[in-house]
């Protein structure tokens, strides 16, 4: 193998269990291994990045990665983790999402057909759509019991006296589906390794008892810890909601800026884990973050990498442009060189006053456009004040209280930004 896959996911942090014999399995020969995603959206969010990136290590290490999109395990809801069942798809809706997550696995693997361990993409639909309740039950349900079942974690916690809620038969059956995939891909792909989260545990070890008693084999587990922040928030959060993969849900700006405002701890985290820089580049970052930890070389570092990795060059290049244009020397110019989207992005929760179009033809006085037409100011006395004491910027650009607004000062064709002292930034959006 070009490299030991247990041992690269052992420093980097990603390892929590793994059955005995994987290591062995996979130092002699290359080996199939399959990890599952679930369709709840059209888009994947940056909490099943480190699913994806487990399975980019496992490519480069010379296995070959299986994902598989659960077309027929999503119409049930993985009970794990959850606490209560959720909301349950149809099959139009969970089409359009199915889709929307293979175009996106699809950048991240190599499927050429000239790659010697190229990756493979499934949906469990495909096999599950014939599939009769008689059938699976009396094909499938026989081999594992109730008792078994019962043990799982998952299980327990939602049959427990502290969940008020129990759970669904829809919900108990999910492992015995995920299990037939495992068996599948075994029988189908000489697929012998599921990986996943640390809360899948129960899940993937039904598969390899399924492996074990329906076909005779010899399969194996292996899972990475559930990440968290150091503070102990939600990873992939912001105030807005998930962090999604797909540009039109967050922006690529939004995105690269959810890294680079990473904690230093969570980031000396993130940067083994979503980054394939080896274990002696991140030791010399780590160094030289630590002597000058107020240029954030750690966060910048991590953000460029993933979001490069995730939306391309291009993209990142423009967010970085984004990133650095509130400190332009050339602002005017800068800025107006940003997409809409991401002209907003940067400006977003600023306060924002409209204004037409007529009024700077005409041209706008200072203290008008301070207080009277906007009320960025309470009163003329006070934007006069602040003129006076040269706080006062258009586009970055110091004014004085002679200074007229006119058509030359819109930027991006709406907008003209106020700056009162260091702090306090207005928008006039031009209608």
């Amino acid at each position: 193998m070009k490299t030991n896959f247990v041992a690269e996911m052992t420093w980097r942090g990603m390892l929590h269990d793994v059955m005995p014999g994987t290591e062995e399995q996979l130092l002699k020969e290359p080996t199939a291994a399959y990890i599952g995603f679930d369709p709840t959206a059209d888009s994947l969010h940056i909490g099943s990045l480190v699913q994806i990136v487990i399975l980019m290590h496992y490519q480069r290490a010379g296995h070959i990665p299986i994902a598989l999109v659960g077309g027929a395990t999503g119409m049930i809801g993985d009970p794990s983790g959850k606490s209560a069942e959720r909301n349950l798809l149809d099959e139009e809706a969970l089409a359009k999402n199915v889709a929307g997550i293979k175009e996106q696995l699809s950048r991240f693997l190599d499927f050429s057909e000239n790659s010697e361990n190229k990756a493979e993409l499934v949906n469990n639909y495909d096999w599950m759509k014939d599939f009769s309740f008689i059938e699976f039950a009396r094909d499938i349900g026989k081999h594992i019991t109730v008792n078994y079942m019962m043990a799982k974690d998952s299980v327990k916690k939602r049959l427990s006296s502290e969940s008020t809620v129990g759970m669904s038969f829809t919900e108990f059956t999910y492992q015995l589906f995920q299990g037939y995939d495992f068996l599948h891909l075994y029988r189908e792909k000489n697929c012998l390794l599921q990986l996943g989260g640390s809360d899948q545990w129960g899940n993937i070890t039904t598969g390899t008892e399924l492996v074990r008693r329906v076909a005779g084999g010899k399969a194996f587990a292996m899972t990475s810890p559930l990440l968290t922040k150091a503070d102990g928030t939600k990873f992939g959060k912001t105030e807005g909601g998930n962090v999604w993969l797909d540009k039109n849900r967050t922006s690529p700006y939004k995105f690269y800026q959810y890294w680079v405002n990473a904690t230093d701890e969570d980031a000396e985290n993130f940067i083994k884990i979503f980054t394939f820089l080896s274990q002696e580049e991140i030791s010399e970052l780590v160094l030289k973050h630590n002597e000058a930890p107020h240029l954030r070389l750690l966060q910048k570092t991590l953000a460029e990498h993933v979001t490069k990795m995730v939306h391309g060059q291009e993209d990142l290049d423009n967010a970085i442009k984004a990133s650095q244009v509130l400190f332009s020397k050339t602002f005017k110019n800068d800025i107006s060189q940003l997409d809409e989207a991401t002209f907003l992005d940067v400006f977003e929760g600023v306060s924002q006053t409209e204004i037409s179009k007529a009024k700077l033809e005409e041209g706008l006085d200072m203290i008008a456009a301070l207080s009277a037409e906007t009320n960025f100011l309470k009163s003329n006395g006070e934007a006069r004040r602040a003129l006076k004491a040269n706080s006062v910027a258009v586009n970055k650009e110091k004014v004085t209280e002679a200074y007229t607004l006119t058509t030359d000062d819109i930027i991006n064709d709406n907008y003209v930004i106020l700056n009162v002292g260091k702090k306090n930034t207005y928008i006039l959006k031009v209608s």
